[in-house]
């Protein structure tokens, strides 16, 4: 017979089985569906929800519900640098066509952001040079915060466990104040840089997801500080919101059936 102490751990697994079941059957959860399939409280819920994720059973979509983690997905699903750089790069070509300002592909690796492909407004005399292959802290970054968003306050503290890494033009010092501009990306659907990965450069980014809804991406556009107009903000964001929605769209015309 078991004893107390032995069936609260099984119960939680068990729980904790149920939920990885569900995503790995297809199904979206907030905490609180999760509690109700569960029949427990949402912190409960939360908390179960939260190991899944922190051990990859679990992952985050943009409506901040869970879905299937990257343990599920099949290693032929899985989306490289190289598939990245070939589906996006017409859709890159579409958005520097539509903006035209300096547009770039990245990658979230560790805390940092890694620019893996862009195209630079050349006709321009003034312009923002492309970078590839290179990296720098993703809290600087339109497209690295578009990215951070989507991630839970408990992601953010493991990620930023050792503080937020010291960055020139930096303009946040503390993971709080990160959090606070967090929350507006969110709000607003996408993220700014205003002079925080270098001076003299405002970008603006989104991030891009695999079919399963997890973040494996950013697009994001680099306008001069001196020609950055406050009202063609929107113009911005509705060009890379459409660039999103192509690439991902290829995105899933890729996935193995």
């Amino acid at each position: 017979m078991q004893n107390n102490s032995e069936a609260a751990p099984l119960q939680s697994v068990d729980r904790a089985l149920h939920l990885a079941l569900l995503l790995r059957g297809g199904r979206r959860l907030s905490v609180h569906e999760a509690a109700e399939v569960l029949g427990t409280a949402p912190s409960t819920a939360h908390r179960l929800l939260s190991a899944l994720a922190h051990r990859g059973f679990a992952a985050q979509d943009r409506e901040r519900r869970y879905v299937a983690g990257p343990v599920f997905v099949p290693q032929a699903a899985q989306v490289g640098a190289g598939l990245l750089r070939r589906l996006a790069y017409p859709v890159l070509q579409e958005l520097h066509e539509r903006l035209g300002e300096t547009v770039q592909l990245m990658v979230l690796s560790g805390n940092s952001i890694l620019f893996i492909d862009g195209i630079e407004d050349v006709e321009r005399g003034l312009r923002v040079g492309m970078r590839l292959n290179d990296k720098m802290p993703a809290y600087c970054s339109a497209g690295g915060k578009a990215m951070l968003a989507e991630m839970s306050n408990p992601e953010l503290e493991r990620l930023y466990r050792g503080g937020l890494t010291p960055w020139p033009t930096a303009r946040f010092t503390t993971l709080n104040a990160l959090k606070r501009n967090l929350a507006t990306v969110r709000r607003v659907g996408y993220g700014t840089s205003v002079e925080e990965t270098e001076r003299g450069v405002h970008g603006v980014g989104v991030s891009v997801h695999a079919p399963s809804g997890s973040v494996v991406a950013a697009l994001t556009t680099a306008v001069p500080s001196v020609r950055f107009r406050r009202q063609d903000m929107p113009g911005y964001a509705e060009g890379l919101v459409a660039a999103r929605a192509a690439l991902e769209e290829l995105l899933a015309a890729e996935a193995p059936a």
